[in-house]
């Protein structure tokens, strides 16, 4: 039985009863080589959530823009956009990528509101803002459950894989199908218990991928403050934050090739490919 403390999707990293298969392990990959003296310099980090709060001390200055998707008649309009958090959330997410990866760029894609609530088509053309503005991560600690627009982010995940960008998605809290969470292309992450930021496990039975501490996390929070939280929103940017040390330290990788990395350095038991026969 799943831990209803925990959020969905957590029980392969969390649940001592379960068996995870070996994760791939690639000759020669290391934690060292992986990310051993990188600090994300020259990464640009984009947050779609509810703001940045630019003055916060645990975000050090690093937010170099801020924008927001306005509702208009016509549809969707990306805008210029104040530093400011409307909830915390953002800024919450922003802090824990900048705490693995101190020197990345942080852009704020304000696309939720004071009740950590918005349209998916706010969602939706924020993320196409990211991908034209090229970023080369993007933090999405959100999701919809809406089925109509599950095609238009199957197409904005694809465009976004295919033109080298990492979407890092957090999990439904919730057992529920959510979008672009449980695509593919997206690095998926839930949530384990383990408080290491460090800890990071892959699973070989997706659709969630991997894991990240995400249960009573210290977090930053509106209003210069902080606290604790739990959820999936809060194991993302951990992994956000290693995949812009990975891409730092080798520029111009995959999605595809940056995610077999995690994989091999990940904190599964066995070192031993499962088909490999044994001498």
């Amino acid at each position: 039985m799943s831990d209803p403390y925990l959020p969905a999707w957590s029980e392969p990293f969390t649940n001592p009863r379960r068996t995870l298969r070996r994760s791939l392990r690639v000759r020669g990959v290391s934690r060292e080589w992986a990310w051993g003296g990188a600090t994300g310099a020259g990464i640009q980090v984009g947050i779609i959530d509810s703001g940045l709060e630019n003055a916060h001390p645990r975000l050090n200055g690093r937010v170099i823009e801020n924008v927001a998707v306005e509702m208009t008649e016509d549809g969707p309009r990306v805008v210029p956009d104040e530093p400011v958090d409307l909830f915390g959330h953002g800024t919450a997410c922003g802090a824990i990528i900048l705490s693995l990866a101190p020197e990345v760029e942080l852009v704020s894609i304000r696309v939720l509101g004071a009740d950590l609530r918005g349209k998916g088509t706010a969602f939706a053309a924020g993320l196409e803002w990211a991908i034209e503005r090229g970023l080369p991560v993007c933090n999405l600690s959100l999701s919809s459950k809406s089925e109509t627009l599950y095609p238009v982010f199957h197409d904005l995940v694809d465009r976004a894989y295919f033109s080298s960008m990492a979407l890092v998605s957090a999990a439904n809290n919730v057992p529920a199908p959510s979008y672009p969470s449980l695509f593919s292309s997206v690095f998926s992450v839930a949530a384990h218990g383990e408080p290491d930021p460090w800890r990071v496990y892959y699973n070989p039975e997706p659709p969630v991928e991997f894991g990240a501490w995400g249960v009573d996390v210290p977090i930053a929070w509106k209003d210069g403050g902080s606290t604790v939280a739990t959820g999936n929103s809060f194991a993302a940017p951990h992994i956000a934050g290693l995949v812009a040390r990975i891409l730092s330290k080798h520029p111009g990788l995959t999605p595809f090739e940056i995610k077999a990395i995690l994989a091999s350095v990940a904190d599964n038991p066995g070192r031993r490919h499962p088909w490999r026969r044994r001498r």
